[in-house]
């Protein structure tokens, strides 16, 4: 007979996710243990067990949850009506307030992402790819001469962008809305200003 879920089923694998991410986050991947996972999150490690069969298992799901939900919601941004600098704003902000509260899971995908199979660093990265690419449309519309016939420039535009504001966590932890809006502001009139000058 097939185990019954548990109603709060969901609601434990979160916490299992959100516990491992601040693990692997302050441990580092590779030297955190299945016991610090179960100390951190407050169960044994046979209940840990009961959800992912592995620690690579739970890494995978924390990015995958992670890359695949920050995914949805930068590309679902409506931005039908607006104009190439309101564009830009209106995702630079969104994607810094989705930042908000997960820099323990930015600090694992950008150091534990490596320790997984390739097949499913493909299906990672093929979200941040999306990403990469719906940035770079609103770039290219923006500045279409600025890139024309040089596909190097505008990846190199874009993944600054991206750089401006995925080390964000690094120099200011914490950060609440008002500050993540000002720096949405400061990032995209920086943006704006260069791509006249190149």
């Amino acid at each position: 007979m097939a185990r019954t879920i548990a109603k709060d089923h969901d609601q434990k694998r979160a916490q299992i996710l959100k516990s491992a991410a601040r693990v692997f986050a302050r441990e580092g991947f590779d030297r955190a243990s299945m016991t610090q996972l179960a100390r951190e999150c407050g169960i044994s490690k046979a209940n840990i067990y009961h959800y992912y069969d592995s620690k690579d298992a739970i890494l995978f799901d924390i990015l995958e949850t992670y890359l695949h939900d920050l995914r949805d919601r930068i590309c679902g941004i409506e931005i039908d009506g607006l104009s190439g600098p309101q564009r830009l704003h209106t995702v630079v902000r969104e994607i810094l307030l989705a930042y908000q509260g997960v820099d323990d899971e930015h600090r694992v995908q950008t150091s534990g992402m490596s320790a997984l199979p390739a097949e499913q660093q493909k299906q990672l990265r093929g979200y941040q790819r999306d990403m990469i690419g719906f940035l770079s449309d609103i770039l290219n519309g923006i500045a279409p001469e600025t890139f024309a016939g040089n596909p190097g420039k505008l990846r190199g535009a874009t993944m600054s962008v991206f750089g401006m504001l995925n080390w964000y966590y690094m120099w200011n932890s914490g950060a609440d809305t008002a500050a993540r809006e000002d720096y949405a502001r400061m990032v995209s009139d920086l943006t704006l200003h260069g791509l006249k000058g190149l």
